[in-house]
């Protein structure tokens, strides 16, 4: 996707406060956080949300989700973390390339 902003990042056409990266996903620090600490997990390949996956991303998704704990606990979030991700318009999804958000840092407020 040319147009896609996280596809961008991952080719290194825009620069991001990258925290960490592998041959899978990598993770940033968001623009606009919502907590001390933000992060934005996201794959190298270009998926559009939860509901683009295949039976194909079954390794990418498992990747990813096994990754984010120790993503949290690399940036000190060893109280406890927040992980969302928004799936289409009417879910809140501003960039539609899958991420998954990581918060915390401090207080949470329930959902």
């Amino acid at each position: 996707m040319t147009d896609c902003i996280f596809c961008k990042i991952v080719q290194g056409e825009i620069p991001a406060d990258v925290v960490y990266e592998d041959e899978h996903c990598l993770a940033f620090r968001d623009i606009q956080p919502k907590a001390p600490i933000h992060l934005l997990v996201i794959p190298r390949k270009h998926v559009v949300n939860l509901d683009d996956l295949k039976d194909s991303d079954r390794d990418l998704i498992s990747h990813m989700m096994l990754t984010i704990p120790r993503i949290a606990r690399q940036q000190g979030l060893t109280e406890g973390y927040r992980t969302v991700t928004n799936n289409g318009k009417g879910g809140g999804q501003e960039v539609f390339h899958l991420h998954f958000h990581i918060l915390g840092g401090g207080k949470l407020h329930a959902l």
